[in-house]
């Protein structure tokens, strides 16, 4: 994988990807960002989010549950100290659908947790992890 990353003055930086796909990304005001988007650590926590939010969704259609929705709730800590990395990171997991087993969604989360998630397995190795998810029903 090769992707470049390029300064455009201030504290603002435009990642792209492999795919073409470009992504900004901008430090606080007092480092000398203007907010044009999100930090690079924000952008992490995104990243391992939406790589657990695709494992579930995926694991709980595999298992053929009936999903309609799931959004993932995050709360994360970092060190006070450099380099600040993750502490403790929370998942609440918020799966809708239609007769869901509790069973299916735990089995979900664990399995991109312990298994499939590259970001969630990488960050644990600095930070605790945790996980809860709420069952939504639907008629």
């Amino acid at each position: 994988m090769k992707a470049t990353v390029n300064w455009i003055g201030g504290a603002a930086f435009v990642g792209e990807t492999p795919g073409g796909h470009r992504v900004l990304m901008d430090g606080p005001p007092e480092g000398g960002g203007r907010n044009l988007g999100p930090r690079p650590m924000e952008t992490l926590l995104l990243a391992m989010g939406a790589c657990s939010n695709y494992d579930v969704v995926h694991i709980l259609q595999k298992a053929r549950q009936d999903i309609q929705d799931c959004k993932l709730e995050m709360t994360a800590t970092r060190a006070e100290t450099d380099p600040k990395v993750f502490t403790e990171i929370h998942l609440n997991f918020l799966v809708t659908g239609k007769d869901l087993q509790d069973k299916q969604v735990e089995r979900a989360i664990t399995l991109s947790a312990e298994k499939y998630c590259s970001a969630s397995i990488m960050l644990g190795k600095t930070a605790k992890i945790t996980h809860s998810h709420v069952i939504i029903p639907t008629a």
